[in-house]
């Protein structure tokens, strides 16, 4: 199945339709083979870059995609993510952003996905309490240092991806972005207009199903999914955007992957674009 492409960071060449791995458990078998039949499926459907975190299991969803991926073919790419602190009782997990702690969960993140380097680092969140030039600083010592080809945000406003911009060359950004959910337009905007890589995550809003009826209409026009409109929706609405639609069934990972085929109408997209986000 051949997809779009998109060169991260302007080196790091991926399928435009991702996957996001968050929601493969990571429990004992039997559900852990199935989870890895799903992460193997995602790379022979032709998915380049797989998105991960610290926070999906506090590691534990690295070690599945080393588990299931590992030795990587060479043109996957698999992002990862840090700055969340696990729960330590009585204190809740919590963002995260002091240097020390960055750099301890980079070198986890090498040691669980069993790489010398993290091609695509994101940090989760920007931790408020910590300066924004500490925690990017940190992130581009480990950047000279080998340990990170590039450097992401995750739920950042287009101040701060500006501020970011002044310290290190950001190379993508991970908000919350679908047909329903359009908060972040001007973020999604901004990354256009720089060529930084958008990472909408939840790019299937939960309610698209039940959604507006002209989604239910393309959707019959093209006897396709909701779900596949509204993906096919994102790859036209930018082409920096990287949808990267998480499941744990082979059967969601294929009908999401195959939205990459869907080709909408001017008029389609136009009906798409008109639709009142929630």
């Amino acid at each position: 199945m051949r997809l779009s492409t998109f060169r991260i960071g302007g080196e790091l060449s991926v399928q435009r339709v991702g996957f996001g791995a968050m929601q493969l458990p990571t429990e004992p078998r039997p559900a852990r083979e199935a989870a890895i039949a799903v992460a193997r499926r995602a790379v022979e459907l032709g998915v380049t870059l797989i998105d991960t975190a610290h926070l999906y299991g506090w590691g534990a969803n690295e070690e599945l995609l080393a588990e299931a991926l590992h030795p990587y073919p060479d043109d996957l790419l698999i992002a990862t993510k840090v700055g969340v602190a696990p729960p330590n009782p009585p204190q809740d997990a919590a963002i995260c952003g002091r240097p020390d702690f960055l750099r301890d969960q980079v070198e986890q993140g090498l040691r669980r996905l069993r790489v010398e380097r993290l091609e695509l680092l994101q940090l989760h969140r920007i931790d408020p309490t910590v300066p924004l030039a500490d925690q990017l600083e940190a992130l581009r010592e480990l950047q000279v240092a080998g340990k990170i080809g590039h450097i992401g945000l995750s739920e950042v406003t287009v101040a701060e991806l500006e501020e970011a911009r002044q310290i290190i060359d950001v190379a993508s950004v991970q908000n919350r972005y679908n047909v329903l959910d359009r908060e972040h337009e001007a973020v999604l905007d901004a990354c256009a207009a720089a060529g930084i890589a958008f990472l909408p995550w939840r790019p299937i809003h939960p309610a698209v199903s039940k959604a507006t009826a002209e989604i239910a209409a393309v959707a019959a026009e093209l006897g396709a999914t909701a779900a596949q409109v509204s993906l096919a929706w994102l790859l036209h609405r930018s082409p920096v955007m990287l949808p990267i639609p998480g499941t744990g069934t082979i059967g969601h990972l294929e009908e999401n992957v195959g939205a990459a085929n869907l080709r909408l109408s001017d008029d389609q997209c136009r009906r798409l674009d008109r639709i009142h986000p929630r």
